[in-house]
């Protein structure tokens, strides 16, 4: 039986959705890899989707269908960059468009959106979506995920390894040497995601580039240390975030709060500092004091960035995950990839370390092709 998965990745930074086509016959081996960029209009709807608004429900309807379009268009677009059919491919995994995630108080809820019975008619092929809500049913976050991919793919029998992914948000999975049962991941707040909002609103540039523009400002820290103050910094693992607490607004009432003026490129320096400070400070609570930190996502593409971490973890060799096979594009769409696998399987896919559920659970719902 055909051990071709299709996954399909779209962060919080909402650029485009990632797609890989992945052979799990002898390990993990990309077959195909493609990105599809959303276009502008549909992109910046969503964005504003994100916060709470006017007529949410429709919005909430025309765009789940529109997404599952492009969502389609992207698997079609790895199949097409591969030498394989659609009829070669097991089924596709799709993580949707996070709207909404709220993991604490009674009722918690996450949403994702891109209709996955939109992706299999469009493409005829079997979808594993909506992958979050059990866990959390379970009492977990429903947050991060991906560490039960980590752990399956880059744990190495004698050396301490945290895998960092610098999306729209920081997350973090440790993998002890030769302990897989002691794996643990959380999120640790934003990566890349205020960076981006403050670049496009200044500079009209969706990132900043190899963080440049903050490398040409100064850290102002009065506005570190008002951030810093954010409840969220504070909380133990586990624990999980995004769009709901930290964006552009929250970076003007923070603004706000300071009796003085600051240069907008100081202000993309601290937003920078702010990623950096908190992700070090996360990693030390971890236990683990040295050894290979593994970076994902696209801020691993931050040079800046990059120096900075390794400044305040100096103890820790920091590589991109290329190294270890995958490249630091491709590495979330590979893990939902993996994800699927594991529910067509009938495996689970969570870490209730990681989350905080009250067990393993079977994720995702399958729509058939």
């Amino acid at each position: 039986m055909s051990e071709l998965y299709i996954g399909l990745m779209s962060g919080t930074s909402m650029d485009a959705i990632d797609a890989v086509l992945v052979d799990f016959s002898q390990g993990v081996r990309l077959a195909g890899t493609h990105s599809q960029p959303l276009p502008p209009l549909l992109r910046q709807e969503l964005l504003d989707l994100c916060q709470s608004g006017p007529d949410e429900i429709e919005r909430m309807g025309r765009l789940d269908t529109e997404l599952g379009e492009h969502f389609a268009l992207a698997a079609q677009g790895v199949l097409a960059s591969s030498e394989h059919q659609a009829t070669e491919v097991r089924a596709i995994g799709s993580h949707g468009q996070t709207i909404r995630h709220r993991p604490q108080g009674k009722h918690a809820f996450t949403l994702q959106i891109g209709n996955p019975a939109v992706i299999a008619e469009k493409t005829g092929m079997t979808v594993v979506a909506d992958f979050r809500r059990r866990d959390m049913a379970a009492g977990g976050q429903g947050a991060p995920l991906v560490p039960a991919f980590h752990s399956h793919v880059f744990s190495s029998p004698d050396r301490h390894r945290i895998i960092l992914n610098l999306g729209g948000i920081s997350n973090i999975t440790t993998l002890p040497a030769g302990n897989l049962d002691a794996v643990s991941g959380f999120d640790t707040g934003p990566a890349n995601i205020l960076m981006d909002a403050w670049c496009q609103l200044h500079k009209q540039q969706p990132y900043d580039a190899d963080g440049e523009w903050a490398a040409s400002g100064d850290l102002n820290s009065a506005l570190l240390t008002q951030m810093l103050a954010h409840s969220f910094f504070k909380k133990p693992a586990p624990k999980s975030t995004g769009r709901e607490e930290f964006h552009l607004d929250w970076i003007r009432q923070e603004l706000d709060g300071l009796k003085q003026s600051v240069a907008a490129e100081d202000v993309q320096a601290t937003l920078l500092e702010l990623s950096a400070v908190t992700i070090a400070s996360a990693i030390k609570t971890t236990g683990l004091t040295e050894g290979d930190l593994m970076l994902c996502g696209g801020g691993a593409f931050n040079t800046v960035l990059w120096h900075r971490l390794q400044s305040l973890l100096p103890t820790w060799q920091l590589h991109s995950t290329a190294a270890l096979g995958i490249a630091p594009t491709w590495v979330e769409a590979t893990a939902f990839a993996w994800l699927a696998r594991q529910t067509v399987m009938g495996l689970p896919g969570s870490l209730p370390a990681v989350t905080g559920a009250t067990g393993p659970r079977i994720l995702g719902g399958i729509f058939p092709a």
